[in-house]
């Protein structure tokens, strides 16, 4: 386990992205849980977002894939629309431990 930051790093609704030992995972803070994910969307593998910490939707409600507007619930990771439908992100186990947000890197 690797800590990524501390959770009142990453606000109610909001995400942020992080490179630990060259491998890009982004977290998730919605409903006062957090989700980690590999920043990689299953069509091209490619990095979600297009600025830096902008992993959701206008309304923070899905995650976003920038290049082709793939949208993934935030609880699953599943696609729920574009060019991967029906495949999801690949969910990195996560915990959270004496204040700080950590994940199975």
């Amino acid at each position: 386990m690797r800590a990524l930051c501390h959770t009142s790093e990453i606000e109610e609704g909001h995400s942020k992205g992080f490179t630990v030992d060259g491998q890009a995972v982004f977290a998730v803070h919605k409903h006062g849980r957090f989700v980690v994910y590999r920043n990689a969307c299953p069509h091209l593998g490619i990095n979600l977002e297009w600025l830096a910490d902008q992993f959701l939707d206008s309304e923070g409600s899905l995650i976003q894939c920038a290049m082709h507007g793939a949208l993934f619930l935030i609880d699953s990771g599943e696609c729920i629309s574009g060019p991967c439908s029906g495949q999801s992100l690949t969910a990195v186990p996560a915990e959270i431990r004496d204040g700080q947000l950590w994940a199975d890197l």
